[in-house]
């Protein structure tokens, strides 16, 4: 199942918040934890081993480290898209999160047209100073947003964003009312 969180903010990056976070989402991810915390971005994972039981660690970067990636899904046509990709990219993993890294580093966004799959993820873009937040265009894996204090918070479970400082568990009737 896996779950994803974090957070970008003009602040500074904790560790420990991303950490607390990851938490709340440990059921999601019981074969292990990842952070990166660096600058003004935070992302955590929460992993359940599927594929690439060994080498699919995250959040995983590209070969230079200036892409990252926390990713809760499957792509389906990881391994056509990886075939294309190969001639131009070094892969260090079996991974289909390694294949969306690289995917992105060609077709930047557009990278999107081409997942087949049930996905959300968060990908740090260092060189850009971007943060992309994606779900599969039918919404099946979950991916909840919330901005408070000039910061910008993502999780797959809405209780993921409860355990961030600035984030209160009041019910706001607007919110609520839109959501329904």
């Amino acid at each position: 199942m896996c779950g994803i969180c974090g957070y970008i903010t003009p602040d500074g990056a904790r560790e420990d918040a991303v950490a607390r976070m990851a938490s709340a989402i440990r059921h999601r991810g019981p074969d292990g934890q990842g952070i990166f915390a660096r600058d003004t971005v935070g992302l955590g994972h929460r992993r359940l081993s599927i594929i690439d039981l060994e080498g699919g660690r995250q959040p995983m970067s590209n070969e230079d480290g200036s892409v990252w990636i926390t990713f809760n899904g499957e792509i389906y046509n990881y391994l056509e898209i990886r075939q294309e990709l190969e001639a131009r990219h070094r892969f260090k993993t079996r991974s289909d999160t390694e294949v969306i890294l690289h995917l992105y580093e060609d077709k930047g966004e557009k990278c999107l047209d081409d997942l087949r799959g049930m996905f959300a993820f968060a990908l740090w873009d260092s060189g850009e100073r971007k943060l992309m937040l994606a779900r599969d265009q039918f919404g099946i894996k979950p991916l909840f947003y919330a901005q408070a204090g000039g910061k910008l918070f993502f999780a797959s479970e809405i209780k993921s964003l409860l355990l961030a400082e600035e984030i209160s568990g009041g019910l706001d009737p607007d919110a609520l009312d839109a959501y329904f």
